[in-house]
């Protein structure tokens, strides 16, 4: 996508993306631009949803979902086809590579965001749950849309929302066909620390050995000058 700013001959490039795939069960149509998505359809809710923040003309998507379910009906049907054709080939899997940390800096009692960052896997179908103190949780979850890396695998991120409090424990596990049955699982718990009184008892310390050292340096100095 081009624009020419013609008074001063600056081209001004942009980079489209759209993503379009499925697998026997799972489909995605997700529309980006300059790596920030503007549309996606959601085929559990089964609606185009658009995610591009409020502007004074928006964008309208007309039309879009309606022709993600077409294409996904189709994708689908190939996806048999040719597995059928080809005698079910055992499927290239990639496992994912899952980490957790939050957002801000933690503080008890104020609301934060936990992130999951699952990366590395393929094919682009994986489930992802949360747990807060060996509970489940299904409020104040999202989750991102798959994104595409340069080596082919995906990405994928789910966040949770959560008001830290001192020894909670918050965990996300992640499912994937790669990983054989052994769901992987990162933690995180909240663990606030005081300041530390270390470095300043040992510097104290220090300093009191290196006066007393010379203390004892000067009195041996004293009493080998009155030998004399």
């Amino acid at each position: 996508i081009h624009h020419l700013l013609c008074e001063y001959c600056i081209e001004i490039v942009h980079e489209y993306v759209g993503i379009h795939g499925c697998s026997e069960t799972d489909g995605e149509d997700m529309h980006e631009l300059d790596e920030e998505e503007m549309w996606h359809a959601d085929f559990n809710q089964k609606r185009g949803v658009v995610t591009l923040p409020d502007f004074a003309n928006p964008l309208e998507f007309t039309h879009f979902y309606e022709t993600s379910v077409i294409e996904m009906t189709g994708c689908k049907s190939d996806v048999a086809f040719l597995t059928k054709i080809f005698k079910s080939p055992p499927p290239e899997m990639d496992a994912p590579h899952t980490s957790i940390y939050l957002k801000d800096d933690v503080e008890l009692g104020v609301q934060n965001t936990l992130i999951c960052h699952v990366t590395g896997f393929y094919p682009p179908s994986l489930s992802i749950s949360w747990t807060t103190n060996n509970a489940n949780v299904t409020e104040g979850i999202s989750l991102s849309q798959y994104r595409p890396r340069a080596d082919g695998t995906f990405n994928i991120f789910s966040t949770l929302k959560v008001t830290p409090a001192e020894g909670d424990i918050y965990s996300c596990t992640v499912n994937h066909r790669a990983l054989q049955g052994q769901p992987q699982t990162k933690t995180w718990d909240v663990d606030v620390a005081l300041p530390s009184v270390g470095p300043a008892v040992f510097c104290g310390v220090g300093l009191t050995l290196g006066l007393l050292g010379v203390a004892a340096g000067t009195f041996l100095l004293i009493k080998g000058n009155n030998c004399n």
